[in-house]
C-alpha cells in the first residue's frame, strides 16, 4: 500500500511538473510576440527618423519629418499591437477564412467571394488622389516592416494566435486598407435581412408588414405591393432558415451597428468653445475594433480612434476642429430578381432582351479539405447570390436568381481620399466639402470648429425611379427599367444642418429628413428612441460643458421603458389587496410595484431593468408566435414601435393580442398579464425567489470575447473579457442584448470608442476604448482600459508633444536603413 502511495505521489508530481513546464513554455513562446516599445529599428521606407512615443495607456504619438513617414509609423504600430486582428479582417473581406478554419467558414467565404468586395478595393486604388495613395503605400510599408522584423527576430510569429492557426502572413498592400474600409460597410448593413424579411412577411399576409416592420413616426410612405402578386411562383410558406455563419461580418437581424454624435456651438458652451461627443457602437470583441493614436502631420496634430488596417483617424480631433460619425442607415443596397432564360441558362432577362451573365471562376481553399471551385456570376445590376444566403431562397421565384446592387461594390470608391481630406480639414466648411467624394459606408458626419457646428450625411445615395415597384424595400424585378438605379443623388441634396438656431446638432441613427421617395434616404432608420432622450438632455440645460456631454454619453435611462410600461401595464397596476406571499399573484404584484416606482434607468444594480426586459421579450414573442410560426425567430430584437402600435390599436393592430388557435377572444390586457407571469417564473427559476435581489448586471453581462479563442478551454478564460454592465437596447449608453439563446440579455454591442472634445480647451478633451490597445492576451494593455470603460471613465487626449514625452512608457525609434 505504501509503495502504491509513493508511486501515486510521484505520478502526480510528474504531471504537475509537466503542466507547469508546458505553461511556462507556452508563456515563453507566446510572450516573444510582445513588442519592445523602447527598441530602435533600422528600416527601409522612411526618409528621416520616426519616433513612436507610447503613453502610459499605450497610445502611440507618432512624429516624423513627412506625412508618409508618419503613416509608416502608424502601420508599424498597428502591426505591433494588432497583427492578428488585421490579418483576420483582411482574410474576412478576401473570403479566405477557410484556409485557416476549415469547412466551418466556407459559407462566409463563398459570400464574400461572390460579392467581390476585395476586387472592388483593388480597382479603387487607382481612384485615390496622389496624397492618399502615398499614405496607403507608406502605411503598408510600415506594416510590412514589422512583419519583416518579426521574421528576422523570431518574435513569436507576431501574435500568439499564429501558434494555433496558420502562421503565413502575406505582405500588406494599399488595397487591403481599402478593403477593410469596405468591410465596415458590411458590418453596418441591414438591408439584406430587411428586404428579405419584409418580403417573407408579405407572403404570409401583406397587411402584417406595416405592424411588424413599421415606418418611423412621421414617415409618409406609399403602401407596398403584395410580394406574391409581383412574383406568384414564390411559395407562400417557404421555410428555409439560414444557420449562423461563424465569423460572418454581416450583422444578425436586430444587431445592426448604432452610434451617437452631437455638438454644441460656443454660445451653448459654458467655456465659450464648441463641444462635440461621439460614441460609435458596434459588436463587442476582444480586442475592440478601435485603436487610439495620435499623428503629427505637416498640417498639425490629429488624435482619436483608428481601426487597425486603415491609415485614418476615423473619429477625433485636430488642432482646429473635431468630428464624429454615426451610421446613416442609407438604403444603398437593392436586391433584384433576375429571370433566367429557360432555353439558355447562361442568359438572363434585361430591358433590351436576353443577355449573358458575366462569369469568372475562383478557387476556395479549405484547411483539411479539398478546394472548391466557385463560378461567380453577375448581371448589369450586380453579383448573383445563391439562395443559401440571407434566406434568399424563400423569396426567389422559380427559374430566377437574385442579384444585388450596392454602393460598396463601386470599383471607383474614393471614400479613403475623402476621409483623408476630412482628417486634415480646418473648419466645418472644409470638412463638409471633404465629404463630397465619400461613398461608403454612409455616415452622418457631425463637425465642430471654434465658431460653428454642423451635420451632413456623407455617402452615396442611389438615384431610384419614382415608379420603382418596391421603393427598394423588397426585391424587385431586375429586368424592369424603373427598378434599376440611374446613378446617385447629388451630394448637395444630402440632408445637412449647419449652425441651427438652437446651436445644437445631433444624431443617434434617427431620421434626418422628411423628403419623400426617392429622396427619402431610407425607410429603415436605426433609432426612434435614443433621440428622445438626447433631445431632452440637451434642451434641459442652457449651456453645456465637457462633463455634461460625458454624462449624456453615459446616460442609461430607457425612453422605450418609460413609453411602454404605462401603456402595456395600464390595466394591471392596481390589483387590490396583496396576495399571499409565495404565490404567482404576489410575485406579479411586487414586480408591478417596483416598475411603477422605477424611472427607467437601466442600472446594472437594479432588478427593474431585468423585469422590464423579460416582460417585453415574452410579450412580443406571444404576440407574434402564433401568426408567424418559425418566422418569429427572426424578430428576437424588441421593437417598441410594434408594441406601441398593438396597444394603441393603430390601424387595428390590437388583433395581434388574440391567440388565433384558441376558441376565445383574448385582450391585450390579458396577454400582457400572462406574459408578465411567464417572464417572472423564468426569472425566479434563474435568479431565485427574492425579487429584490435580482440584478440587471447579472443577466446583462458585456461579452467582449476573442472571435476565435473564445470557446477554447483555459485559453478562452484569458482571452475573453466579461463584465457586468448597465444600459440597454435603447439607452444612450447602449448595451444591445443578443435576444436569443439561454442568455438572451447578454450585452453584445456597445460603444467601443467614446470621445468628448472641448474646443475651448482642446487638450482637456478625453477618450476611451472598450478593452485596451494591445491584441495580445499576455499584454498588460490587452484589457487595461476595460474597467475604466465599464465605470464610465476616460483618459486625456492631448496634442502637446511635451506631455506625450513626459508621460512616455516607451519610445520606439525608426531609423532609415541607408
Amino acid at each position: 500500500m505504501y509503495s502504491l502511495f509513493r508511486w501515486m505521489v510521484r505520478l502526480t508530481s510528474f504531471v504537475i511538473v509537466l503542466v507547469v513546464l508546458g505553461a511556462v513554455g507556452i508563456w515563453y513562446f507566446a510572450s516573444r510576440s510582445l513588442p519592445d516599445y523602447n527598441a530602435t529599428y533600422k528600416v527601409s521606407g522612411i526618409t528621416a527618423p520616426v519616433e513612436i512615443v507610447r503613453s502610459t495607456e499605450d497610445v502611440p504619438h507618432i512624429f516624423g519629418k513627412t506625412d508618409p513617414d508618419v503613416f509608416f509609423g502608424l502601420g508599424l504600430a498597428h502591426a505591433q499591437d494588432r497583427l492578428w486582428q488585421m490579418v483576420m479582417l483582411r482574410r474576412t473581406v478576401q473570403g479566405r477564412l477557410s484556409e485557416v478554419f476549415g469547412p466551418s467558414t466556407v459559407k462566409t467565404d463563398e459570400l464574400m467571394r461572390r460579392l467581390g468586395l476585395y476586387d472592388a478595393a483593388v480597382a479603387s486604388v487607382a481612384a485615390q488622389d496622389a496624397q492618399t495613395r502615398a499614405a496607403l503605400e507608406a502605411y503598408a510599408a510600415g506594416v510590412n516592416q514589422w512583419i519583416a522584423q518579426v521574421n528576422k527576430g523570431a518574435m513569436g510569429r507576431g501574435a500568439p494566435e499564429f501558434f494555433l492557426f496558420d502562421n503565413s502572413i502575406s505582405y500588406w498592400t494599399p488595397a487591403d486598407s481599402l478593403a477593410i474600409l469596405k468591410l465596415l460597410a458590411v458590418e453596418q448593413n441591414n438591408q439584406f435581412t430587411r428586404e428579405v424579411l419584409r418580403a417573407r412577411v408579405s407572403l404570409l399576409d401583406p397587411s402584417w408588414v406595416r405592424d411588424l416592420l413599421p415606418d418611423m413616426p412621421g414617415t409618409q410612405s406609399s403602401a407596398l405591393p403584395d410580394y406574391h402578386t409581383l412574383f406568384p411562383d414564390v411559395p407562400r410558406a417557404a421555410q428555409q432558415e439560414d444557420a449562423p455563419e461563424p465569423l460572418s461580418p454581416f450583422p444578425a437581424a436586430g444587431l445592426e451597428a448604432g452610434s451617437n454624435a452631437w455638438a454644441a456651438a460656443p454660445d451653448r458652451s459654458a467655456a465659450g468653445g464648441s463641444l462635440l461627443a461621439n460614441d460609435p457602437q458596434m459588436g463587442l470583441t476582444a480586442p475592440t475594433l478601435w485603436y487610439l493614436a495620435r499623428l503629427q502631420l505637416a498640417g498639425g496634430g490629429v488624435i482619436g480612434g483608428t481601426i487597425p488596417g486603415i491609415p485614418l483617424i476615423i473619429t477625433g480631433r485636430n488642432e482646429h476642429m473635431a468630428w464624429g460619425v454615426t451610421g446613416a442607415y442609407v438604403d444603398d443596397m437593392d436586391l433584384h430578381v433576375e429571370q433566367v432564360n429557360p432555353a439558355d441558362r447562361e442568359t438572363y432577362r434585361t430591358p433590351d432582351g436576353w443577355k449573358k451573365f458575366t462569369t469568372k471562376r475562383t478557387i476556395l481553399k479549405i484547411k483539411d479539405s479539398q478546394p472548391i471551385t466557385l463560378t461567380l456570376r453577375a448581371t448589369d445590376n450586380g453579383p448573383v447570390l445563391p439562395g443559401t444566403h440571407f434566406d434568399l431562397g424563400t423569396v426567389t421565384p422559380k427559374g430566377s436568381v437574385m442579384s444585388v446592387d450596392w454602393t460598396a461594390l463601386d470599383p471607383h470608391d474614393t471614400s479613403m481620399s475623402a476621409a483623408m481630406k476630412l482628417m486634415r480639414a480646418s473648419d466645418v466648411e472644409s470638412a463638409i466639402k471633404a465629404g463630397e467624394d465619400y461613398i461608403t459606408p454612409a455616415q452622418n458626419l457631425v463637425v465642430a470648429d471654434q465658431k460653428e457646428v454642423g451635420r451632413v450625411l456623407i455617402g452615396a445615395i442611389p438615384k431610384r425611379d419614382p415608379q420603382n415597384q418596391t421603393k427598394g424595400r423588397m426585391p424587385s424585378a431586375g429586368w424592369l427599367p424603373e427598378n434599376r438605379w440611374s446613378g446617385r443623388l447629388p451630394y448637395a441634396d444630402n440632408p445637412r444642418e449647419i449652425n441651427p438656431a438652437d446651436g445644437v446638432v445631433m444624431n443617434t441613427n434617427n431620421k434626418v429628413t422628411d423628403a419623400q421617395f426617392p429622396a427619402n434616404v431610407t425607410f429603415d432608420w436605426g433609432d426612434s428612441q435614443r433621440i428622445q432622450r438626447l433631445t431632452k438632455l440637451l434642451s434641459d440645460r442652457e449651456v453645456h460643458s465637457r462633463e455634461s456631454f460625458m454624462s449624456a454619453q453615459l446616460d442609461t435611462v430607457s425612453p422605450a421603458a418609460r413609453n411602454l410600461l404605462p401603456l402595456v401595464g395600464a390595466d394591471l397596476w392596481y390589483t387590490g389587496t396583496p396576495a399571499p406571499d409565495g404565490t404567482p399573484e404576489r410575485l406579479r404584484q411586487r414586480a408591478l410595484e417596483l416598475l411603477a416606482a422605477w424611472d427607467g434607468e437601466m442600472s446594472e444594480h437594479l432588478p427593474e431593468p431585468l423585469i422590464y426586459a423579460a416582460w417585453m421579450r415574452e410579450l412580443q414573442s406571444r404576440l407574434i408566435r402564433d401568426e408567424l410560426g418559425p418566422l418569429a425567430d427572426k424578430f428576437t430584437a424588441l421593437d417598441p414601435l410594434f408594441i406601441e402600435r398593438v396597444f394603441r390599436n393603430s390601424q387595428g393592430a390590437a388583433h395581434w393580442c388574440n391567440i388565433i388557435q384558441s376558441g376565445t377572444q383574448e385582450t391585450c390586457a390579458q396577454i400582457a398579464k400572462t406574459s408578465l407571469d411567464a417572464a417572472l417564473l423564468d426569472l425566479k427559476e434563474k435568479y431565485g425567489p427574492n425579487i429584490e435581489s435580482w440584478r440587471w448586471g447579472d443577466a446583462h453581462e458585456a461579452h467582449q470575447d476573442h472571435p476565435v479563442l473564445k470557446n477554447m478551454p483555459l485559453i478562452g478564460w484569458f482571452a475573453n473579457i466579461r463584465q457586468s454592465s448597465s444600459g440597454g437596447d435603447f439607452t444612450l449608453m447602449r448595451g444591445k442584448t443578443i435576444g436569443t439563446g439561454p442568455e438572451p440579455y447578454t450585452n453584445v454591442q456597445a460603444a467601443g470608442y467614446r470621445g468628448v472634445y472641448d474646443l475651448a480647451d482642446p487638450d482637456s478633451s478625453v477618450f476611451i476604448t472598450a478593452t485596451g490597445q494591445s491584441g495580445h492576451p499576455f499584454s498588460r494593455h490587452y484589457d487595461d482600459l476595460s474597467e475604466l470603460w465599464r465605470r464610465g471613465e476616460y483618459i486625456p487626449m492631448s496634442l502637446d508633444p511635451a506631455l506625450a514625452r513626459a508621460a512616455a512608457a516607451g519610445i520606439t525609434k525608426l531609423v532609415p536603413a541607408s
